[in-house]
């Protein structure tokens, strides 16, 4: 019988985390613990470490240059020039109507 993968939210891999690296119990304690694989463990902690300058401001994540609204209103006239030009190309004879 298959059992179903478990999914762990951020806050148990948080807290996980933290224990394995206050080093108050050993990794097999916190498994028994927490009902988590220790190589689970060693891995959240490995990243908790990797990432924990990111929480002091040591990397911002990337911040998005445009917003939703901008880059639709940016899709509207660039949709209204393309429109534009093709009209004076058709009128002067460079483009077949027929696309």
């Amino acid at each position: 019988m298959k059992r179903t993968r478990r999914n762990h939210g951020a806050t148990l891999k948080a807290q996980v985390a933290l224990a394995a690296v206050k080093g108050d119990k050993t990794v097999v304690e916190l498994a028994e613990q927490f009902h988590v694989h220790p190589t689970q463990i060693t891995e959240w902690k490995q990243q908790l470490l990797a990432r924990a300058p990111d929480v002091f401001g040591g990397t911002k994540p990337p911040a998005e240059a445009l917003d939703l609204k901008t880059l639709h209103a940016k899709i509207g006239q660039l949709t209204l020039e393309n429109d534009f030009v093709e009209g004076a190309l058709i009128k002067a004879g460079l483009l077949s109507a027929t696309r």
